[in-house]
């Protein structure tokens, strides 16, 4: 089963930056939002390319739209992680950047917490930090979860909160964390999701950085927040 996923087919379940890398020293996962990943990526993005001139990998997994970093998703990514550094002869130690933004940025933070190679660190933009809660927060949204998670034994709700950043605070890897979030935030309430997971997080005694960004809607770093919050990502490159 753990070939499904190869170094000769892994092109068919992420985008990745590989073509244009001169040398590779971290790999970024870039998770997406709700929605995201439903086609085959046929050209390289600007982000992309700014990764391959920073020795970066990127990796855009397609792990479904819906999937809000469900188990099948962490066993996907895990598969599609080690088919790459096969592919690619990287070294076991090299560092692996957990990225993502809104629903991605809710991957991001339970990917670090349930992978098998655990992220060397973890970046999120305006991350959706309490899953039951966003299960009230919008119309659009319960159709989606439940599709993640209906299919799980036992409480829904349980279920939820195994990818639920928040109710998974107490025990996330002690690595580096950089969580922004924008105040005018229509799509993830700031004050429900990121305040209280870095409240929590804090009591836990993890190391972060909470970029706090006035004005801005979902999502939507300006400039000079976003050049920081790139900075981290590659801050970690051997």
């Amino acid at each position: 089963m753990n070939k499904i996923i190869n170094r000769d087919n892994v092109e068919s379940f992420a985008y990745t930056n590989g073509h244009l890398c001169k040398s590779i020293r971290e790999i970024v996962l870039v998770f997406h939002g709700l929605g995201g990943g439903t086609q085959l990526i046929r050209e390289d993005s600007e982000e992309a390319v700014f990764f391959a001139e920073n020795d970066a990998l990127y990796v855009f997994p397609y792990y479904g739209p819906w999937s809000w970093m469900n188990a099948h998703a962490v066993k996907t990514v895990d598969l599609i992680v080690e088919a790459l550094i096969e592919k690619y002869d990287l070294p076991a130690d090299i560092p692996v950047i957990s990225t993502g933004g809104s629903m991605g940025g809710l991957s991001a933070l339970a990917y670090t917490h349930h992978s098998s190679r655990t992220p060397t660190a973890c970046a999120a933009n305006c991350p959706v930090c309490d899953l039951p809660y966003h299960f009230t927060e919008r119309p659009d949204l319960p159709r989606t979860i439940w599709s993640a998670f209906g299919w799980y034994e036992g409480d829904f709700e349980a279920a939820m909160r195994t990818a639920s950043p928040l109710h998974l605070a107490a025990t996330m890897p002690d690595v580096p964390y950089y969580i922004a979030h924008c105040d005018a935030d229509m799509a993830v309430n700031k004050g429900m999701h990121s305040d209280r997971l870095i409240a929590a997080m804090r009591t836990a005694g993890r190391n972060l950085t909470y970029d706090e960004i006035p004005g801005m809607g979902h999502c939507q770093l300006p400039e000079a927040n976003r050049a920081a919050y790139n900075a981290f990502i590659l801050s970690f490159r051997k």
